[in-house]
């Protein structure tokens, strides 16, 4: 990372500081105990989550204007609100119905979820919560018993796929991007992945030719022959998507799976423009020009290759029913209707002003309106999807 952009950015508190040395230098033993060399995911992997001291489990995750990033939920109350009124959707198709959320983050969108299906008699007969982070678990609490009070009974925590699948929801807002992904570049024709080495510097950036295995996972991703890219061109793949699909499957009995994350068709994510992938770091919101700097701290982050998710879904025996921009997924899902209650009941005119600001963030293409897609997997299930019924756009998911 640059001095010049160090300088420009917030001193981490000496607490946080040390817990970072802390895990960097379990990191480097793990580099040496792995001959000098780790792969990228199992970096990332650990910066995220390393018990205790990866960013999403020590407590250091921010959300929020304030914070390292802001999810839709954090906006305001409009995302969750249309949200609700698909799940009740579902929910009335089936008779009824259990949700469960896989990470909830702050626990916003549970919070704003539950008030809203009560509030259109639809609650569920559980919402359980699928988190890792204790700590994240007590902010989920805090943020349901300050908002739907009444629904907390409901609510159950785990720490693993449910050992018995539901009827209902599954529900994944921002998760798919937030999983360990693989480096990779193409240089001088052959595929070479990008690890972490121990340098002088501290953690750092590592190369070596690709592997027969991981060779033939980048060419089936990639959309064009590699001699059409250009020379350095660097990228990312998720190979944890089957598995994970494979747990969601076991875990949904009957019903929808809604996944909203930002990326885009695979066509998208790997064209030859994008010539240094789509991985970033975050840090109050600032994006930093490498993932090393204070690991454990920073956001790691990349774009969702929705292509690949498709395929890793079937293949776990779900069915993909529906794939959309979030503005239509929205603006045909009832947000209309819910900004005009919203607006109505709204104190005074800077009120009504941050819902229409809200709804721009949401919805326009250069914000969050078509940077984020949903994917509806659906099992035994042939109900209304009113958010992606308008357009059918699962065929931008299918390769040539």
């Amino acid at each position: 990372m640059n001095q010049h952009q160090t300088d420009r950015l917030p001193t981490p508190t000496p607490e946080a500081a040390a817990l970072s040395e802390t895990l960097v230098a379990e990191i480097a033993d793990e580099v040496a105990a792995s001959g000098s060399w780790i792969g990228f995911d199992r970096y990332m992997a650990r910066a995220l989550y390393a018990p205790g001291k990866g960013y999403y489990s020590a407590g250091l995750a921010n959300f929020g204007a304030a914070g390292d990033f802001v999810t839709a939920p954090e906006l305001g109350e409009l995302f969750a609100r249309t949200l609700a009124r698909q799940v009740a959707t579902v929910f009335a198709a089936l008779g009824g119905g259990e949700l469960l959320e896989f990470g909830a983050g702050s626990g916003a969108l549970a919070a704003a979820l539950l008030d809203e299906l009560g509030r259109l008699g639809a609650l569920p007969t559980r919402y359980a919560i699928l988190e890792l982070s204790a700590d994240l678990r007590e902010r989920q609490r805090e943020a349901i018993a300050a908002r739907a009070p009444e629904a907390l009974a409901r609510v159950t925590w785990l720490t693993h796929w449910p050992e018995t699948p539901l009827r209902g929801v599954v529900i994944a807002n921002e998760v798919l991007d937030a999983m360990p992904v693989r480096s990779f570049g193409l240089a001088g024709g052959r595929v070479w992945e990008h690890g972490v080495e121990l340098t002088h510097e501290g953690l750092g950036w590592a190369s070596r030719l690709a592997d027969s295995e991981f060779e033939a996972a980048v060419r089936r991703c990639l959309f064009l022959p590699i001699d059409e890219y250009p020379e350095g061109y660097r990228g990312e793949i998720n190979d944890q998507l089957l598995p994970w699909f494979e747990g969601l499957s076991a875990s949904l009995e009957q019903g929808v799976a809604l996944l909203i994350d930002y990326g885009g068709v695979g066509a998208e994510v790997y064209r030859p423009g994008r010539v240094d992938g789509t991985l970033r770091a975050y840090y109050r919101h600032r994006l930093l020009d490498s993932p090393f700097w204070w690991p454990g701290l920073c956001d790691l982050t990349a774009d969702v290759d929705f292509t690949a998710a498709a395929v890793a879904a079937e293949n776990a025996g779900l069915r993909v029913a529906g794939f959309a921009p979030q503005s239509q997924m929205l603006l045909t899902g009832g947000l209309e209707v819910v900004f005009g209650e919203a607006f109505a009941a709204a104190p005074d005119e800077r009120a009504r002003l941050r819902l229409a600001q809200e709804v721009k963030r949401l919805t326009l293409p250069d914000e969050m309106g078509e940077r984020f897609w949903g994917l509806a997997l659906t099992r035994d299930y042939d109900g209304p999807l009113p958010g992606f019924e308008a357009r059918d756009f699962r065929y931008r998911l299918m390769r040539d």
